[in-house]
């Protein structure tokens, strides 16, 4: 047992179980936002253009949280900061479901940006500092969580869908559901606030921390794509009725899951390079089937393998990041997080842009670019 371990009020897997559930409330609801994207889309009656520009306003609001988040995280620390912001999260989710106008839509998402950020950030500093508890790899099985979450919100938003069921009172739900059960774990999070004198305020990342932040970057824009514009994909290039247009979304999800929860045996067999190599190549390979045979079979083959293909880059650079020796863990995640999580909600909205001058066909293609950037970087970078 580490000395860490020892100091716990409570027995470590009270611990890592109180993680996993801060990993699984916030993908639950950011699934529950995913899987509604058409629905909002066609009860505000907006283009596919529309909808892009309306998406950048979710990046505006991680833009405003940068420092506010780096700031909120040495000052109160993870735990609070995930209890503060999970809520906010969830409410944010609310007024996405209420939206009845444009302007409205665009407020809430800023807030539902600012919300995530904050939320990324605490609740991956508590899996860093878990992960040192236990003295062995599992940040990808706590990512695996958060997968899972969107497979079980894809699978609710289907159902949903499929009964004709409000956005607005499917979030409610979905919230109340969340804040229970962040009430009950909350007691068991790391208590990691520190003295005043060992905060830290904010800093520039040093080049290793860059770097990783941009292969996070290039694989959280294919990932950010599968959430926001898979369904869109299955209703207007593959022409799915109700009942299948979450079909995609939903195999990319269950391979993703899956990917998270051997991420951490198969980095420790083959090394991480080569985890991340691979990875880049079946995100590319899996956009490009999706592209090249626009059918439903075929397109949720690429699927799954793009759902593989991301399923383990951002668990191992958030490892990876958290032992820099040059910042502390929270703010180390801070910064890498940061960077990819631009990519993750920069890129749907620019598939928006480059979908109402093309195609979504057109959009996907570079999509798959960012897979290969993934592996061409993974290459050079010393890891």
């Amino acid at each position: 047992m580490s000395d860490q371990a020892a100091l716990l009020p409570f027995p470590k897997h009270y611990l890592r179980t109180a993680v996993s559930i801060a990993f699984f409330l916030p993908g639950l609801i950011f699934a529950s936002w995913a899987s509604r994207i058409a629905t909002i889309q066609q009860t505000l009656n907006l283009s596919d253009a529309a909808l892009g520009a309306i998406l950048f306003c979710i990046p505006v609001g991680l833009i405003v949280s940068l420092p506010a988040a780096g700031w909120l995280i040495s000052r109160i620390g993870s735990r609070r900061l995930a209890l503060v912001g999970i809520i906010s999260y969830g409410v944010a989710l609310i007024g996405l479901g209420a939206a009845i106008s444009v302007p409205m839509l665009m407020g809430c998402m800023v807030a539902f940006g600012f919300a995530s950020n904050s939320v990324n950030i605490a609740v991956n500093t508590q899996a860093v500092a878990t992960e040192k508890i236990y003295q062995k790899p599992i940040m990808a099985s706590f990512h695996g969580l958060w997968s899972l979450a969107g497979f079980t919100g894809a699978g609710i938003g289907t159902f949903m869908i499929g009964k004709n069921i409000n956005p607005f009172y499917h979030f409610t739900g979905m919230v109340v559901i969340v804040i229970i059960a962040l009430i009950i774990t909350y007691r068991y999070l790391l208590d990691d606030k520190g003295p005043a004198e060992a905060r830290q305020g904010f800093a520039m990342p040093d080049r290793a921390l860059i770097k990783l932040g941009i292969i996070a970057f290039c694989s959280l824009i294919c990932e950010g794509a599968m959430f926001d514009w898979s369904v869109i994909y299955f209703k207007k290039v593959l022409n799915a009725h109700n009942g299948w247009m979450g079909a995609g979304y939903t195999a990319f999800m269950c391979t993703m899951a899956m990917g998270r929860f051997i991420a951490d045996w198969f980095a420790h067999r083959f090394g991480l390079k080569q985890t991340l190599q691979l990875s880049g190549l079946l995100t590319a390979i899996g956009l490009l089937i999706a592209v090249i045979f626009p059918r439903i079979p075929t397109a949720m083959l690429g699927f799954l393998l793009v759902g593989f293909g991301v399923s383990s880059v951002v668990p191992m650079v958030y490892s990876v990041a958290g032992k820099s020796k040059t910042m502390s863990a929270g703010m180390a995640l801070a910064a890498v997080s940061t960077i990819g999580f631009i990519g993750f909600l920069v890129g749907p909205p620019v598939i928006g842009f480059v979908a109402g001058i093309f195609s979504l066909r057109v959009s996907f293609v570079l999509i798959a670019v960012m897979g290969l950037f993934v592996t061409a970087i993974s290459t050079k970078v010393k890891l």
